[in-house]
């Protein structure tokens, strides 16, 4: 990988050399969330991708961005070249109406032997693929934490013995996530990617998202309704392709250098017409 390069990405490519630390790991984890954003717009451009970490690596490095799989994956090869001591697990996301359990349809990451004043204990939530989740990491520490407009929980999960729970806030996009403090390598995460991916139930099969968090809030694209939650919160339909793509530029920093004026095009009309089901009320 490229370490260079990835720090110049995120825009510090100052801490090519720093020494591990909590003040640095929390610049590494802000300006990376902050930069990259959280998006699954292969699936729609009809793009297949791995869950191999430098892959993903070199994906964010030429300005895409990704989702657990990838940041996080990504990340961890990114903080082991600059010296953390990292660490992936095996999480599930809970869905609202759904039932907490370890999936593997996420990939949490904890750095250890980073001391700090609020967490002597040195061991971190290390999580950019959340989406609408942490702008900065956490203590692994049981408490409540508040990031911008969103209170978060930690405790002990009840479904992973020995593992943790993180609680969303109520007016977050999920309702939480327990992880196995088990190590785990990414061979756990593949046959849910690929049901991620490719299966006409999940998610962003079903809808184009791209998230972005920053201090005060989350920027959303889902479809065409682009929203704010937290400050200046606000909602609209980007109603043509003009719209759509500056969006992406401007407020997610995906200016899509990588996807040809065919592709776009493509996408716009998939965009399109999945809209105009989702106004006549096609649950499909």
């Amino acid at each position: 990988m490229n370490t260079a390069a990835y720090l110049s990405r995120i825009g510090l490519p100052g801490l090519i050399n720093a020494p591990t630390s909590a003040d640095n790991l929390r610049a590494l984890h802000i300006a990376h969330i902050e930069k990259v954003s959280y998006e699954a717009l292969e699936i729609w451009l009809d793009r297949t991708t791995t869950v191999d970490p430098l892959e993903s690596a070199e994906r964010i490095i030429r300005g895409r961005g990704g989702y657990c799989y990838h940041l996080n994956g990504a990340f961890s090869e990114l903080l082991k070249a600059l010296g953390y001591d990292v660490t992936r697990h095996v999480g599930g996301v809970q869905n609202r109406g759904g039932e907490p359990g370890i999936t593997a349809n996420h990939l949490v990451l904890t750095v250890r032997d980073l001391p700090s004043e609020d967490n002597p204990g040195g061991e971190w939530l290390v999580d950019l693929g959340l989406g609408d989740g942490l702008h900065a990491p956490l203590p692994l520490v049981a408490g409540t934490y508040r990031q911008g407009p969103f209170e978060y929980g930690l405790r002990p999960s009840e479904v992973a013995p020995g593992g943790w729970r993180f609680e969303h806030d109520p007016s977050g996009s999920f309702e939480g996530m327990d992880f196995d403090m088990a190590p785990t390598d990414m061979s756990a995460f593949v046959d849910m990617h690929r049901h991620l991916t490719t299966s006409p139930t999940s998610g962003f099969v079903r809808t184009a998202s791209v998230l972005r968090r920053d201090a005060y809030g989350v920027d959303l694209l889902r479809g065409l309704v682009l929203s704010r939650l937290g400050a200046n919160a606000h909602s609209l339909t980007l109603d043509n392709a003009r719209d759509y793509f500056t969006a992406l530029a401007d407020v997610f920093v995906l200016p899509l250098t990588d996807v040809s004026d065919q592709e776009k095009e493509k996408l716009w009309r998939k965009l399109n017409d999945a809209h105009e089901a989702w106004l006549a009320g096609d649950p499909s």
